[in-house]
C-alpha cells in the first residue's frame, strides 16, 4: 500500500517576525500593514511592528526577525484555473510564441534547429504560435512542418492548447487521408478542394496520444501527451518552480485525468508537493466520483479535491468557440458544443444534487447560456445559497447572464493575458463583439465576484502580468481593447488573483489574504502594484515566495 508523508510540514517552521515597506493583507477592510508574525506555518499578527512584537512576547516566542526593506508583501497568488502537468510538459517544448517567431518560417527555423539536436524518431513539439499574430494571418500547414522533418511526428500546439498543426507524416501513420471522417468533437481541416492542411482541433488531436493516450470522448479536448511517470514528475517539478517564481502558492488544476491524479499522489509521497493543488476532475470521471463518494472537498493542506471540469464549447484562439452564425473572420467555422444542451443539463443536475462544485469552460454567448441555464435549473432544484458553480474562461456573457449569474452566485474564472496576448485576435474572430472579451467592469458593477488566473500553459504564470491588463485592457501589442468601463482597480484585480481566487476553490478559510489563522503564503514583491502607475505593473519582480511560512524561492 501506497503511505504518503505528511503535506503540512509547517510542525516544523520556526517563528518569523517580518517587516516591510507595506503588507497587503487583501481583506475584507483592505488593510495596509507593516509587520506580520508567523508560526508554524500560520499567521500570528499582522500590524506595526511593536504590535507583532507584542504578540511575540505574549506568546513566548523569540522569532527570527527579517526586514524585508523596501520589499511589498501580498497574500501568495492563487492561479484557480492552470494545468500544471501540461505546462510542465511543454517547458521541454520549443516556445514558438510571440516574443519568439512573428511569422511561420521564423518557427520553421526554431523548429528545425530542435530536431537537429534530437535523437533520430524523437518527435518535435512546439507551442504558443496564434495564427492572426503571425505575419502571415493565418496556421502554417503541414507542408510547411514537413521543412522541419519528413520522418517523425511534428506538432505545432496553438496558443489555445485546444489543437495546432502535425506534419504529413503524423497523418500518414496514423491513417488519417482526405477521406477520414472527422471525429465528433473535433476536425481535420481541409482545404477550398479537400486536401487535409495539416490542423486538427480538440478530439482530432487523439492522434497524438498513442495507445496510452487519455480518451476523454466528447468531455472535452484531448491535450494529455504520455510521457513515461519518472519523466512527469520531472516536469510537474519544472512547473512547481515557474509558478512559485511568479508568487503562485496555490493551483486550482482544471483538468485531472488519471494521469495528473497519479502524478500529485506521487509527489506528495516523495514530499515534494511545494504547492498547494486542489483538483477538478474531468466530467467523464463524474460517476466514478460519485460511486467512491466523492461528494464534496477533501484532502489535507497541500492536496485536495475540488469538483468536477466540464466543457461546453471550444475555444476563441483555436476558432472552436461555438458561434452557431460562423465567425467574421470565417463564415464557414461555427466551432463547437461538447454536449447537447439536455445532456449537459443532465449532468450538472447529478453533479450538484451529490453537492460537488462545477467548473465549465465556455466561451461564446450560445454557451455560456446553456451552462447559465443547467445551473439555474439544477439550483431551483436543490436549492443552495453556497453552490459556487464555476464558468471558467466566460468570455462572451451577455448582460443579460451577467445579471442572471450575480442571482445565481455563478463565479466567473477569467484569463486577462487571455487578451493580452491575442486580444486583436479575438476581435479579428468575430467582430466588434470581441473588444468586451473578459468584461471584469461589468462583472464587478453587477456584482459579481470574478477570479483572474492564468490558465498556464496557454499563458505564463504571472499575476502581476495579468493584474496589469485587468487594470489597462492594453494587449502585448499597444492595442486597448474595448472602453474604460471594463477594466478594474488594481486593488480588485489584486483580490481577483488572491482571496476571491481562494474563494473559487474553496479555501477563503485558510488562504487567500494575510490574516490571523490563516498560513503564512505569500509572495514579496520589488514594488508596489497598488501604487505604481498601471501600465509599470508588470515590472515589478517578485523577489521570494513563501508557503507555510518557509521560503520557497528566492531571487
Amino acid at each position: 500500500m501506497r503511505k504518503l508523508t505528511p503535506f503540512d510540514r509547517s510542525a516544523q517552521t520556526a517563528p518569523v517576525l517580518l517587516t516591510a515597506h507595506a503588507i497587503h493583507a487583501a481583506d475584507a477592510a483592505a488593510t495596509t500593514a507593516t509587520a506580520m508574525l508567523t508560526d508554524r506555518g500560520r499567521i500570528l499578527a499582522i500590524g506595526t511592528p511593536a504590535e507583532c512584537e507584542a504578540a511575540a512576547e505574549r506568546g513566548g516566542l523569540s522569532p527570527e526577525r527579517i526586514d524585508l526593506g523596501d520589499g511589498v508583501v501580498v497574500p501568495g497568488f492563487v492561479d484557480a484555473h492552470a494545468h500544471p502537468l501540461m505546462f510542465g510538459q511543454m517547458m521541454s517544448w520549443v516556445d514558438c510564441g510571440p516574443e519568439k517567431a512573428g511569422s511561420i518560417p521564423e518557427i520553421v527555423a526554431l523548429l528545425k534547429a530542435a530536431a537537429a539536436g534530437l535523437p533520430e524518431g524523437r518527435p518535435v513539439r512546439g507551442y504558443g504560435y496564434e495564427q492572426r499574430n503571425l505575419a502571415e494571418k493565418r496556421h502554417p500547414t503541414r507542408f510547411e512542418l514537413d521543412e522541419v522533418a519528413a520522418d517523425r511526428e511534428v506538432y505545432l500546439m496553438n496558443a489555445s492548447g485546444h489543437g495546432g498543426v502535425v506534419n504529413s507524416h503524423t497523418l500518414t501513420v496514423n491513417g488519417v487521408d482526405r477521406d477520414t471522417p472527422n471525429p465528433d468533437g473535433g476536425e481535420f481541416f481541409r482545404d477550398a478542394e479537400g486536401e487535409l492542411t495539416g490542423e486538427l482541433s480538440d478530439a482530432a488531436c487523439n492522434i497524438l496520444t498513442g495507445v496510452h493516450g487519455v480518451k476523454i470522448g466528447h468531455h472535452g479536448p484531448n491535450f494529455h501527451l504520455a510521457d513515461e511517470p519518472e519523466e512527469h514528475l520531472r516536469q510537474l517539478d519544472a512547473a512547481t518552480q515557474r509558478f512559485l517564481a511568479g508568487g503562485v502558492t496555490s493551483i486550482g488544476d482544471a483538468q485531472v485525468t488519471r494521469r495528473e491524479f497519479d502524478m500529485y499522489l506521487r509527489l506528495a509521497e516523495a514530499g515534494r508537493l511545494e504547492l498547494r493543488v486542489s483538483m477538478y476532475l474531468l466530467s467523464h470521471l463524474l460517476d466514478e466520483a460519485l460511486e467512491m463518494g466523492l461528494v464534496g472537498q477533501f484532502g489535507n493542506a497541500h492536496l485536495s479535491f475540488a469538483g468536477i471540469k466540464f466543457y461546453a464549447d471550444g475555444t476563441l484562439g483555436g476558432w472552436t468557440a461555438y458561434f452557431p452564425d460562423g465567425y467574421v473572420g470565417d463564415p464557414c467555422r461555427t466551432g463547437q458544443l461538447y454536449h447537447e444542451p439536455a445532456e449537459y443539463a443532465g449532468l450538472i443536475r447529478k453533479a450538484h444534487a451529490a453537492g460537488l462544485q462545477t467548473a465549465t469552460h465556455a466561451q461564446s454567448p450560445t454557451a455560456i447560456e446553456m451552462v447559465v441555464s443547467a445551473i439555474e435549473a439544477a439550483l431551483a432544484e436543490h436549492p443552495d445559497a453556497d453552490a459556487r458553480h464555476r464558468i471558467e474562461h466566460c468570455g462572451l456573457p451577455t448582460p443579460e447572464q451577467i445579471e442572471r449569474m450575480a442571482a445565481s452566485g455563478i463565479r466567473p474564472v477569467n484569463q486577462t493575458q487571455h487578451y493580452f496576448n491575442w486580444g486583436e485576435g479575438v476581435e479579428e474572430a468575430i467582430g466588434t463583439p470581441g473588444e468586451r472579451f473578459n468584461p471584469l467592469g461589468e462583472f464587478e458593477r453587477a456584482g459579481v465576484p470574478f477570479t483572474i488566473s492564468s490558465d498556464a500553459p496557454v499563458a505564463e504564470p504571472i499575476p502581476l502580468e495579468a493584474i496589469q491588463t485587468a487594470v489597462t485592457r492594453v494587449t502585448r501589442r499597444g492595442h486597448k481593447l474595448g472602453p474604460d468601463d471594463l477594466r478594474v482597480s488594481a486593488l480588485a484585480a489584486l483580490r481577483a488573483h488572491t482571496i476571491e481566487g481562494a474563494v473559487s476553490i474553496g479555501r477563503e478559510d485558510d488562504l487567500g489574504s494575510l490574516e490571523v489563522g490563516k498560513y503564512a503564503d505569500f509572495a514579496v514583491l520589488s514594488g508596489d502594484p497598488l501604487a505604481v502607475p498601471a501600465e509599470e505593473i508588470s515590472a515589478i519582480t517578485v523577489r521570494e515566495t513563501w508557503v507555510d511560512g518557509v521560503r520557497r524561492h528566492r531571487v
